[in-house]
């Protein structure tokens, strides 16, 4: 259900269940956090998460869910949170590659993602109205930040949906890419990022995880950058990037 494959210094990391829109259960959540578990540990430079089908993931698999005797809170916390929290903290630059339904806890990968390229037909939004559940896997914090209160719940009220045009006009995500070529651009994006310099693109990782988790001022941002600065000064891609400015060549970056 949930592919891997190494290449170039890229893990891929395909969602294939096309028959249920790639929507997730808690077997394939678990083979999902094992997956990004593997590649993790496999020396890879870039990370690309991507969905097989007419979807990216519609969501969380309740086609035999029971309210009656559903633990939300269980599932939510402990099969999703793992896995969201995983994939916020590899170690290597992420990018999604986005169409079609993209709801719930698919929505919830994409906020733990680096870089979300979309589809322009993709579509996102909150679906829960018709549930009678609330939106979940980070979407009120993602949707309040980007779209201001009144604009969340008038989703969430309605329960319509935005293009994948529309969310990046909106400033959800990074760009919106033509359906048919959206899979190759988002390859090309991470493929350049795995040859790139991997240790500086983590140090500005973790200064915008800071900036958005710590809500830390304009001064503290800048020590904070002061002090990465200086530690990416031993490493070899910092020399090996200077050297290359120098002596006017194209730098071969190792990630070290």
């Amino acid at each position: 259900m949930i592919d891997l494959s190494i290449a170039g210094g890229v893990a891929a990391v395909t969602l294939d269940i096309p028959e249920k829109l790639n929507a997730l259960d808690t077997a394939a959540l678990d083979e999902l956090g094992a997956r990004l578990q593997e590649a993790s540990t496999a020396g890879v430079r870039a990370l690309l998460i991507r969905g097989e089908g007419r979807a990216f993931c519609a969501g969380r698999d309740i086609s035999a869910v029971d309210p009656a005797t559903d633990d939300a809170l269980a599932f939510l916390k402990d099969s999703f949170g793992p896995v969201m929290r995983a994939l916020a903290d590899f170690p290597a630059p992420t990018f999604a590659a986005a169409h079609g339904a993209c709801l719930g806890i698919g929505l919830g990968l994409l906020i733990a993602t680096d870089v979300v390229y979309v589809a322009e037909s993709a579509k996102f939004g909150s679906p829960f109205a018709t549930l009678g559940a609330a939106l979940d896997s980070g979407g009120h914090a993602l949707f309040f930040e980007r779209l201001g209160a009144h604009r969340a719940l008038d989703l969430i009220y309605t329960g319509e949906l935005m293009t994948g045009s529309e969310a990046v006009a909106a400033g959800l995500f990074s760009r919106a890419i033509p359906d048919a070529e959206l899979l190759d651009f988002a390859r090309a994006k991470a493929t350049a990022a795995a040859s790139g310099a991997t240790q500086a693109f983590l140090a500005s990782k973790s200064l915008i995880a800071q900036l958005r988790d710590e809500r830390v001022g304009l001064w503290e941002s800048v020590a904070a950058e002061n002090i990465e600065q200086e530690r990416l000064r031993t490493t070899a891609d910092y020399r090996e990037g200077f050297a290359a400015f120098q002596q006017k060549r194209k730098a071969e970056f190792s990630g070290e």
